[in-house]
């Protein structure tokens, strides 16, 4: 029976690797394609980063066979939370914000519980600010030329010949990873609708763990519903991300090709080595 219990949940896209020191570990494969194929499994992950990883969580996580992590923070985050190491795994840096003058702390649950934070952040976050803040992120995830070069370099790498897998991750792993993992779901032509369920899937495996850190800001007087915008995704910010590749590059084809350098020829190439 547990046998048969473990079959069905891994038959489920989207399923959480469950590492406690690595929320939101999730293996993008296992999603279908609108020409019936299915993303494979083992292949791409995604998660938060892995500043924090306990030694049981390394081995674990070593075990998945990753040989290349796009890191797509800042210096300055990547300064202040290096990465744990998990082998010999190749991490390539694609600082998707280098253009932009925001700042994201590298341990922003840490941050979010100092009460001289926690008062500018409300100050900061009230009247749908947080929302808005968020929104320009996802525009600028398409239109920034950091973030060009960032997903046009990591395309290139699942471009490669080289069939190991690979990992996806940012700070809390779910706006610049979730961007990065759509663009890949997009061009291996995944419907629309289940490329939005991946990526609100965080909601279920992320939020949870800021439980501490919603009751602290509380504590230091600040409201637990600001923070929602920021620790949480929304379908309205993927919507930013996608009507903007609509405003500028007049498509999401056209943006993966004329953007990211996704004609035909790749994505089919792309396509042979991540469907089955």
């Amino acid at each position: 029976m547990a046998s048969e219990q473990l079959t069905e949940a891994q038959a489920q896209p989207g399923q959480l690797i469950e590492l406690a020191s690595l929320p939101n570990l999730r293996d993008v494969g296992g999603w279908p394609t609108v020409d019936g194929r299915v993303v494979r499994r083992g292949m791409v992950f995604r998660s938060t980063a892995l500043h924090s990883l306990s030694d049981d969580d390394t081995a674990r996580l070593r075990a998945l066979r990753i040989t290349t992590i796009y890191d797509l923070r800042t210096a300055r985050e990547r300064l202040e939370a290096p990465d744990a190491a998990i082998g010999e795994q190749a991490n390539l840096s694609l600082d998707v914000l280098a253009d932009t003058s925001m700042a994201i702390p590298a341990k922003l649950h840490e941050v979010l519980v100092d009460p001289a934070v926690v008062a500018r952040v409300s100050t900061e976050l009230t009247g749908g600010k947080g929302v808005e803040h968020m929104s320009e992120s996802y525009r600028h995830y398409v239109t920034l030329p950091s973030a060009i070069a960032s997903y046009r370099r990591m395309v290139a790498g699942l471009l490669g010949e080289d069939p190991a897998a690979l990992l996806i991750h940012c700070t809390t792993g779910k706006d610049r990873t979730g961007w990065g993992t759509a663009v890949l779901l997009s061009a291996l032509g995944v419907a629309r609708e289940d490329i939005y369920r991946e990526y609100l899937l965080t909601n279920e495996h992320l939020l949870p763990t800021f439980t501490g850190v919603f009751a602290k800001f509380a504590e230091a007087g600040g409201d637990p519903e600001l923070l929602r915008p920021l620790l949480g995704v929304d379908a309205a910010y993927l919507d930013q991300s996608f009507a903007e590749a609509d405003r500028v590059w007049g498509g999401m084809d056209e943006y993966l090709s004329g953007c990211l350098g996704l004609d035909d020829r790749a994505r089919e190439r792309l396509r042979n080595r991540l469907l089955v």
